[in-house]
């Protein structure tokens, strides 16, 4: 259907919300890629089927129109709560269903949705209480889901479902009754910030490309993300790929782009294809291409394809990849605001930051900053990994503090164990400690500790951590991903890595940590773009906050967490030790010598450290250390 007024937008998206009513039930089946990989698909077919068997009405899409009464399953994105996958959710009762399997449909169709009852078995405990509603879970309950508000809610292929839940509302909002000034006026007072990283005001970044001569303006979405650990924008493209679209398109509007471009990796295939859906559909609606909805407004929007490289989440590296080139960074004056795509004024923003846009131009700039703290406003969606009870998705206020995060939401260490430090802002963020668990999670916070945001990934360490073998991965990973175009990065961070491996291996010398921080110095003054001048940042953070691990890698070749094989030291307590012989005869390099009956022991230079004396001790009488 392609519509051509605003009358006709408000009409289609109110023929859908009736038909949404429709679904006097809902049944959501997570199809984030964790419950994919878990058969949640299998889930859905299957209780479709057992609905159909039954002669339950149901649909999986919303229809033009639904006069009856029916039972809607849909397949929607992910629900945040990874550690307890599949995820079932019943609407409108708010039920939450755990770790369902393809046997559980039965018992969830027959008791839930015919009978109205709990199936105890499949709802969330903790501590010995049951949470069956969603919302009642520590979880859930202490976040504010606004930007993934629709992930668990919607099917993320269908437009039509978008338009039930209040789709393009707010670019209809923009176009007939705000203005392309006063849209960038509310993005301004609403002091929204980038979540891609840096935290740039977007408003003010809005007004530099709107005010620039050029005719030809273009609007970018860096959908790039490539910290490891980091799925925040992942779900937004692949769970709402519509609300995105429509953060480009008012973006587009205001700032007088004709033209929008997603930079998305190649590596998130389902994001790709769930992007390139949507702007099928949006264009078959009239919402993206010529004249759009009568106001004489053309935009259209693109995907590029990345090859993955870390580098093109900067903005010039990242507009030459999407104009073919190599993904470089170039020397800045002029910024991208002034040249950038294709040598014109540029709005390069993340999907994260597209995504608040229609929030903002829908309830208002002060609604917005109402959230938060006023130099921080809004939410922030956060990966959760590591050593951490609950995996997973989260969305909270700016200005949460780690503790909460990490204690009421994340739900405290694995196996009870002692909380080290988080790393937050990937490669080039830096690690909290225990000291900082109190500190409120925004950009200012973060920055006066020298730690950042960026992107959203949250790995949390427990006591078991080596923090010199933390930094080594980061700069391993930041070293590869160098494009190698600028001294300081391609050579220094080389550098930084070699004696970062050799401390790891126990051939730390004197002098070491001292080198590492002038280098970090060096690096981080000189450095051509954003991904060197940030590359020593987990370094210097970790020698910061844990100089005394370094320390004793270097003067003691012990690692204080037992981690670093290399340091490993494997001894026998001549009191526990049979004689058996058994540990000798297992250890690949003879390291180990004794008689039969007779405590055996072994010879540390020859040690290798593999640790098979240990695994095949029966009296425990190996001890690591």
């Amino acid at each position: 259907m392609m519509l051509k007024t605003r009358e006709d937008l408000i009409k289609v998206r109110e023929q859908y919300m009736r038909s949404a009513t429709k679904e006097t039930k809902k049944i959501l089946v997570c199809a984030g890629k964790g419950c994919v990989l878990n058969g949640s698909l299998n889930i859905h077919a299957k209780l479709k089927e057992l609905l159909e068997a039954k002669g339950i009405a149901c649909e999986v899409e919303l229809q033009d129109e639904q006069n009856d009464s029916v039972v809607g399953i849909k397949a929607t994105g992910c629900h945040g709560f990874c550690e307890i996958g599949p995820l079932v959710r019943i609407e409108p009762d708010g039920i939450l269903y755990t770790r369902v399997k393809v046997e559980d449909c039965e018992d969830i169709i027959e008791k839930t949705i015919v009978n109205g009852e709990i199936v105890d078995r499949l709802t969330y405990t903790l501590n010995g209480k049951n949470y069956p509603k969603k919302d009642d879970i520590p979880f859930y309950r202490l976040q504010k889901r606004l930007v993934l508000d629709h992930c668990d809610k919607i099917n993320p292929t269908s437009i039509k479902e978008y338009f039930a839940v209040g789709g393009y509302e707010a670019f209809e909002k923009a176009l007939f009754e705000l203005g392309s000034d006063e849209v960038i006026n509310q993005i301004t007072i609403s002091n929204l910030r980038g979540r891609g990283g840096g935290g740039f005001p977007a408003g003010k970044k809005w007004t530099q490309v709107k005010r620039q001569k050029s005719p030809t303006k273009y609007i970018v979405c860096n959908g790039d993300e490539g910290d490891p650990g980091a799925f925040m924008d992942r779900s937004v493209m692949e769970d709402d790929p519509h609300r995105m679209l429509e953060g480009m398109m008012i973006a587009g509007f205001a700032c007088g782009a004709k033209e929008g471009y997603i930079y998305v990796r190649a590596e998130y295939p389902t994001a790709v294809e769930r992007l390139t859906n949507a702007i099928k559909q949006a264009n078959e609606y009239g919402l993206l291409g010529e004249n759009i909805l009568g106001t004489g407004f053309n935009f259209q929007i693109y995907i590029r394809k990345g090859a993955g490289a870390f580098v093109c989440g900067e903005g010039s590296a990242l507009t030459a990849s999407i104009e073919g080139k190599r993904g470089m960074p170039r020397v800045k004056p002029p910024r991208t605001v002034e040249h950038g795509l294709f040598n014109e004024p540029t709005v390069l923003n993340n999907v994260e930051t597209f995504a608040n846009v229609p929030l903002i131009v829908l309830n208002g700039a002060e609604w917005y900053k109402s959230i938060g703290p006023e130099n921080s406003p809004g939410t922030k969606a956060f990966a959760l990994t590591g050593n951490i009870m609950n995996t997973g998705l989260i969305e909270v206020p700016m200005g949460t503090t780690l503790r909460q995060v990490i204690y009421d939401i994340g739900g405290g260490i694995r196996n009870n164990g002692e909380f080290k430090a988080v790393q937050i802002g990937g490669p080039s963020g830096g690690c909290l400690t225990p000291e900082h668990l109190d500190l409120n999670l925004d950009f200012d916070s973060l920055k006066k500790v020298g730690a950042m945001i960026g992107s959203g990934g949250l790995v949390v360490m427990d006591d078991k951590t080596c923090m010199v073998e933390v930094a080594r991965f980061f700069m391993n990973f930041t070293q590869n991903e160098s494009c190698g175009k600028c001294v300081p990065c391609r050579e220094g961070t080389k550098r930084m890595l070699e004696i970062l491996e050799r401390i790891v291996a126990g051939n730390g010398r004197k002098g070491d940590i001292e080198l590492l921080l002038e280098l970090a110095d060096t690096i981080s003054s000189t450095a051509l773009c954003g991904l060197g001048k940030t590359a020593p940042s987990p370094v210097v953070s970790t020698i910061k906050n844990f100089r005394e691990e370094y320390e004793a890698h270097i003067n003691e070749k012990r690692c204080p967490a037992g981690a670093c094989q290399k340091l490993k030291r494997y001894t026998i307590d001549p009191d526990m030790c049979k004689g058996c012989t058994k540990c000798a005869r297992n250890c690949p390099v003879s390291a180990i010598t004794g008689t039969v009956k007779q405590p055996h022991v072994i010879d540390q230079d020859k040690c290798i450290k593999c640790g098979a004396c240990k695994a095949n001790c029966a009296f425990g009488a190996v001890k690591e250390a």
